[in-house]
C-alpha cells in the first residue's frame, strides 16, 4: 500500500463512502482487495484516534444511547458450539451515544450486549462531557450501574421503554418485518 498516491487513496475512500462495495471499488480502481481492506483499516484507526483525542469537553445537553445489532459471518444461532463466545463472530452490537440536538456522536463501542460492554461504553462517554447531561437509554438494565458509577449525580437519567405488538394483518403477512411499536413508557432513573 505504500505505493498508493494520496489521490488514489482519496479515490478509493470516496468510492467506499459513496456506498460502493469493496469488490466494486477494486474493479473501479484496479486496486487489490487486500490493498483496499488495509487502507480501510488504517483510515479507521486514524479516525478513531482523532475522535478519541478531539471529542473532549463536549457541551452536549441531551444524549440518547442505544445499541445497534449486526452479525459477523453468521447469526448467533448458527455459530458452532466450539466457536461461541468469540467476539467478532455471530451477534455484535455497536453501542452509540448521539447528541439529540447536533447529531454528534461523541463515542461508540463495539462489543456484546452485556454489562461489561455497557461499562466500557459509559466509562468512555462520561469523561467526554463538560457538564451535566440529560441521558436517555432504552430499558436495557445493563446501563444502570455503569451510568451511576461514571456520571454520579451529574446526570439526569431516563429510560424510554418501547412497547411492541403484532403488526396489522398478523404474523403471516408481515414476513421478516419487525413488530409494530404500539406505545412507550418513560421512566426516571
Amino acid at each position: 500500500m505504500n505505493g498508493l498516491t494520496i489521490t488514489r487513496r482519496a479515490t478509493i475512500l470516496s468510492l467506499l463512502v459513496e456506498g460502493n462495495s469493496i469488490n466494486a471499488t477494486c474493479r473501479l480502481t484496479g486496486a487489490s482487495k487486500n490493498t483496499v481492506l488495509k487502507l480501510l483499516a488504517d483510515v479507521g484507526e486514524a479516525c478513531a484516534a482523532y475522535q478519541d483525542r478531539v471529542m473532549r469537553g463536549l457541551k452536549c445537553k441531551k444524549l440518547q444511547c442505544d445499541e445497534i445489532w449486526a452479525f459477523v459471518g453468521m447469526k448467533q444461532k448458527n455459530v458452532p458450539v466450539a466457536l461461541r463466545g468469540i467476539l467478532g463472530l455471530g451477534d455484535v452490537y455497536t453501542w452509540t451515544a448521539i447528541d439529540a440536538e447536533t447529531k454528534l456522536i461523541p463515542c461508540w463501542h463495539v462489543g456484546s450486549r452485556d454489562s461489561d460492554s455497557a461499562k466500557v461504553f459509559i466509562d468512555d462517554l462520561a469523561p467526554r462531557m463538560a457538564g451535566r447531561v440529560q441521558l436517555t437509554t432504552d430499558g436495557l438494565k445493563s446501563y444502570l450501574t455503569p451510568v451511576e458509577d461514571a456520571f454520579g449525580a451529574n446526570v439526569d437519567y431516563a429510560m424510554l421503554v418501547k412497547l411492541y405488538g403484532p403488526a396489522v394483518g398478523g404474523a403471516q403477512e408481515r414476513g421478516y418485518s419487525p413488530a409494530e411499536c404500539c406505545g412507550s413508557v418513560k421512566g426516571t432513573v
